[in-house]
């Protein structure tokens, strides 16, 4: 099991590439070897001590992974997106309108991640962008080996942008950090206003809210403004728009910040801007 979440060992399968064995804690168990003669206290005490330092381990080893996809992507101006929400929030829906809508403003691919099928890899390779799927199996989250694994089949171009979308969850993805550039949390006005302060984590590490399905408003019995007063109590930082990526209402203002993201992601790259200029880009 993973001593950061809870999720189970297992293989992780990467489109185009042999399993990854994805095994977070060996070895031999401490608290076994102690219970001869010792109280339960000082064995929990112990299985504590040892669940700490194998998370700070993990996390240790996966912000490594994190620090060397950072450095790619910022070497060659590529913008990362690590998508995140719930189950059914409509991330794969707001994802392919994007990938149809901005086609020609510059390069854009997908790292897909899910723990069984290809069914939402199926939906972004309709609408013709790059996709390489992640099969995480027991896994509920991805992680920075993961991705860059992952990139070397992808191959996504310079200067454009990656959208790196998490399996469906608002708690483990959270603490991992994937090099992207922002993390956007999609929360649909399904799941209920009081999601900020059920998942602070997630909407802490967030930089944009994007509160989808919208359209439904008139049917739900919904709070925006305590939605939106919550996350900005977890997160004073945090970018919020209001969207539906089924009708299209508001998406506007996602594509234009996302313009602006990837901007910021070209500076220092006087060569790759210089040839997506030329090109249109």
């Amino acid at each position: 099991m993973c001593g950061v979440c809870g999720c189970g060992e297992g293989e992780t399968k990467i489109e185009g590439q042999a399993k990854l064995q994805h095994t977070h804690a060996g070895g031999h168990d401490p608290v076994q070897e102690h219970n001869h003669g010792h109280s339960r206290t000082h064995a929990h005490e112990h299985s504590d001590t040892r669940l700490i330092r194998v998370e700070q381990d993990i996390l240790s080893k996966n912000n490594e992974y994190a620090a060397a996809n950072r450095r790619l992507f910022n070497s060659h101006g590529m913008l990362a997106i690590n998508l995140l929400s719930a189950p059914g929030s409509g991330k794969t829906t707001l994802l392919t309108r994007t990938l149809n809508e901005m086609k020609g403003d510059f390069p854009m691919a997908v790292i897909e991640g899910d723990q069984q099928t290809s069914l939402d890899a199926d939906r972004i390779r309709a609408t013709g962008a790059r996709v390489t799927q992640i099969n995480t199996g027991k896994g509920c989250h991805l992680d920075a080996h993961m991705v860059g694994h992952a990139l070397e089949g992808l191959k996504p171009e310079e200067g454009g942008a990656l959208f790196i979308e998490n399996v469906g969850n608002l708690v483990c993805p959270a603490a991992f950090d994937l090099g992207e550039a922002h993390k956007a949390v999609i929360l649909s006005v399904t799941e209920g206003e009081d999601k900020p302060l059920k998942y602070p984590d997630m909407f802490h590490v967030a930089s944009l809210m994007l509160l989808n399905k919208i359209d439904l408003l008139p049917h739900l019995d919904f709070d925006v403004e305590t939605c939106i007063n919550d996350a900005r109590r977890v997160n004073p930082g945090i970018k919020v728009l209001m969207v539906s990526a089924k009708t299209g209402e508001g998406m506007g203002q996602w594509y234009q910040w996302l313009r602006a993201v990837r901007e910021v992601s070209l500076t220092g790259h006087a060569t790759v801007s210089a040839a997506h200029a030329a090109a249109g880009g």
